[in-house]
């Protein structure tokens, strides 16, 4: 039976750091990698990744919405793992502030944006910290999907989310 994760994150920038935290080796997903703050969406938050992004970043951070600029959702990743399809909700935002609390789900650090991709990171967000840094902020949202490439690296493949009855 295939079940469904629907996820929402944050990738936090203030000046020209990426705050990431660096996950608790106990946690049960990527135990000891380095991620953007954020988490599942709640039964009630599914029509609403916004909010559950907001409530997880203020769980995991201490930033309150008026502390966060200008949240946008840029990314939509989606991926296959084992019998789970994971959806992720990933948006982009800077912060009025530094000064963040620490949680039991990792450790958070501001990290210079030319040292970001040096760290243990999961594939596919990875993948997405390359485009963005390539690509910057778009006025269009990107659709990730993991996936093989010819000869059977994984690799992911990107797609402008677009209305086709807009034009």
């Amino acid at each position: 039976m295939i079940r469904a994760r629907i996820m929402a994150t944050a990738m936090l920038f203030h000046d020209n750091d990426l705050l990431m935290m660096k996950r608790s080796p106990t946690r049960t997903l990527n135990p000891g990698m380095w991620a953007a703050v954020g988490g599942h969406l709640d039964p009630g938050e599914i029509s609403s990744p916004r909010n559950a992004c907001l409530r997880e970043v203020c769980e995991e951070t201490g930033l309150q919405e008026e502390e966060i600029i200008d949240l946008k959702l840029q990314y939509i990743l989606i991926r296959l793992n084992q019998q789970e399809i994971r959806q992720q909700f990933i948006y982009t935002a800077h912060t009025t502030r530094r000064d963040v609390i620490q949680t039991e789900e990792g450790v958070l650090h501001w990290i210079p944006r030319e040292q970001v991709l040096d760290r243990e990171i999961p594939f596919i967000f990875h993948r997405l910290l390359e485009h963005y840094f390539e690509h910057g902020p778009t006025d269009h949202i990107w659709v990730g999907t993991a996936g093989f490439d010819q000869y059977s690296a994984p690799e992911v493949h990107w797609t402008a989310l677009v209305d086709p009855e807009m034009n």
